[in-house]
């Protein structure tokens, strides 16, 4: 192949005689960059369930055990599967009225607002990105 050449870590372009362009991946850019998404992924997961558990209204406990069981790590889907969580995580009560200075509704907004950018700088470093 002749012509010019763009060299990326997920492939090459090469231009051809008759002016088009042909992209050929590099067969080992997916196995390494997949396993890093993955893990930043099991680690976002891992650190809401870990991180909400203070902010989480705590009655009898099912609503925080309710968010480890509906919860498959990895998946990028966290969610509480009680019936009522809804209707708690939309409450109108203040924090704290819940057996707990920190625990009451919107949960995750309240703990993402104090911590959720830590999580993502270190899930950006996991992935192999930089930390910004």
């Amino acid at each position: 192949m002749s012509g010019p050449v763009i060299q990326t870590p997920r492939g090459a372009v090469f231009k051809t005689p008759s002016g088009s362009a042909r992209l050929i991946w590099n067969p080992g850019f997916q196995p390494v960059w997949q396993g890093r998404f993955t893990g930043a992924q099991h680690f976002v997961d891992s650190e809401v369930l870990r991180g909400t558990e203070p902010y989480t209204p705590l009655l009898t406990g099912a609503l925080v055990k309710s968010g480890q069981l509906g919860t498959e790590i990895g998946s990028g889907l966290v969610q509480w599967i009680t019936p009522y969580a809804r209707r708690q995580y939309y409450a109108k009560r203040q924090p704290g009225s819940q057996t707990g200075p920190l625990r009451g509704p919107r949960w995750f907004d309240r703990w993402k607002a104090a911590d959720g950018g830590a999580t993502v700088k270190k899930a950006r470093r996991l992935a192999g990105g930089g930390a910004r």
